[in-house]
């Protein structure tokens, strides 16, 4: 069996005609040509804007003409992290069937938000179903900077309702969101002759759990960098250290599943590293033992590199990363349950130009503590010497619990499946509060099938959710349908 064997199918059928479609963030070049041939094969009127952002609309079932507009809305592109070398600018995505979940092979499965493209596709070429005027809206880049939804053309929606379909728990209606900010932290080093008398390792930690850095955050998964920055700290506490190569994580939305280092201790120390990595270790997987079980940290001697990063710098470097915060700041007095604040410690690499490359993202759905957070890490990183620079940054989504398709599609599930769904906000950014700042008027929620390991190759997604999501989403439109203007 294929997933183009599942039920409903023609939310499945489509969902794996997008998986076979590269679409890494900012190369959404083959997904939008996808979206524009599906279009003109279906007789669907499109647009596009500057930044490759998409709509199509189709007319109202008849008799449903004076129905609100309703916007069904999700990106095109995915995260992109694999547990082994992988093109996702030219591969499909291999899905696998394991009972009543698809993951991927090794990858991310693309679901977050492949599976909301689908859904809206799907209504878009069902002319079974009731619904009023309907668009279906497909923005470019949400995963790496939200920059189709911060960058919407004039007049691209005509709609005052928007369902966004990246939420990733069945029976949850979302209503908010937090807001979120990059840090982003360069070292400039010099790179001198590695020293000759000191004894090299190399030390990697692989196979952690990883996630998304907002649905996530909250688990206290171990976070690769903050791992590698504490061996290297602690132990040179006791020995000088010699720093060459150093790099973990990739994504400034995922919580870093990898880093590595190059490093050097007089001669004379080498027993004690191994000593000192063996505690390390031990303490550590305990630490960690029920979040991140299938972690694995290694270390072995190396041939000496040819450079060094200057012992200056390395130094400034290990220290702020190892006091650089990560995880929940706070938790929200107004949600019980959702996390407030957080920052996450992205990704460290090393650039050609003697570089260090420091990513992190904040997130709050408190405007004022997302700022205080970012600039908590700035001010951390100057005293280390560095240079630091804050993105755009985007709005969270305040809760309205006076929302009409709240309560419609409150009102839906509930007729679907006899219990209320919950209403809740999600710490993880949406491109809602981007859309709200060009269009005050819309009327908003979030909802999707459960999926799990977002932002990882443990990406997941629950096959009996897909089709209760897709039940919930038309008998929404069916009930806007009866409403009107």
């Amino acid at each position: 069996m294929t997933i183009k064997d599942l039920q409903p199918s023609l939310i499945w059928t489509i969902f794996d005609e997008i998986t076979k479609i590269p679409r890494p963030s900012k190369k959404e070049e083959k997904i939008r040509q996808y979206l524009l041939d599906f279009a003109a094969k279906h007789n669907i009127a499109v647009k596009t804007d500057s930044v490759g952002n998409v709509v199509m609309s189709k007319p109202a079932t008849p008799g449903h003409e004076n129905a609100p507009t309703v916007i069904m809305q999700g990106h095109m592109d995915m995260v992109c992290e694999s547990n082994h070398p992988f093109d996702f600018e030219n591969n499909p995505i291999t899905t696998i069937i394991d009972g009543e979940w698809v993951h991927a092979d090794g990858t991310t499965l693309g679901a977050d938000n492949g599976i909301g493209m689908a859904a809206s596709l799907a209504v878009m070429v069902d002319d079974s179903l009731v619904h009023g005027p309907v668009e279906a809206l497909f923005t470019v880049d949400e995963e790496t900077g939200m920059t189709g939804a911060n960058n919407l053309g004039e007049n691209m929606m005509n709609g005052s309702i928007l369902l966004n379909l990246d939420s990733e728990d069945d029976g949850e209606i979302f209503i908010g969101c937090a807001g979120g900010i990059d840090t982003t932290v360069t070292f400039d080093y010099k790179r001198e002759m590695a020293p000759a008398d000191k004894h090299w390792f190399h030390i990697e930690f692989a196979n952690l759990s990883g996630g998304h850095s907002g649905g996530d955050i909250h688990e206290g998964r171990a976070n690769s960098n903050k791992l590698l920055a504490r061996f290297l700290f602690n132990l040179s506490r006791d020995v000088k250290v010699s720093l060459s190569e150093i790099s973990g994580g990739n994504l400034r939305n995922a919580i870093p599943r990898a880093a590595k280092a190059l490093f050097g201790v007089p001669n004379a120390h080498k027993e004690s590293v191994v000593v000192a990595f063996n505690e390390f270790v031990a303490a550590v997987e305990k630490e960690y033992a029920h979040t991140d079980p299938n972690m694995k940290i290694t270390l072995d001697s190396a041939e000496k590199p040819q450079y060094a990063i200057d012992e200056d710098t390395a130094t400034r470097l290990i220290r702020s990363l190892y006091a650089c915060p990560h995880g929940v700041i706070s938790m929200s007095h107004d949600l019980e349950g959702l996390v407030e604040t957080s920052t996450n410690l992205a990704s460290v690499k090393m650039l050609p130009d003697s570089k260090i490359l420091i990513t992190t993202s904040q997130r709050s759905s408190v405007e004022s503590r997302k700022i205080d957070i970012a600039r908590q890490l700035e001010a951390l990183f100057l005293l280390a010497g560095a240079n630091v620079t804050h993105g755009d940054g985007y709005p969270g989504w305040t809760p309205n619990m006076n929302s009409t398709i709240m309560k419609i599609a409150s009102d839906a599930y509930e007729e679907l499946y006899g219990v209320k769904p919950a209403i809740k906000a999600i710490h993880a950014g949406l491109e809602c509060g981007l859309f709200l700042t060009k269009y005050p008027h819309l009327d908003m929620v979030s909802f999707g099938p459960t999926l799990r390991g977002v932002h990882s190759p443990s990406e997941k997604m629950h096959i009996p959710a897909v089709e209760r999501f897709w039940n919930q989403l038309t008998l929404i439109l069916k009930k806007v349908a009866d409403l009107k203007k």
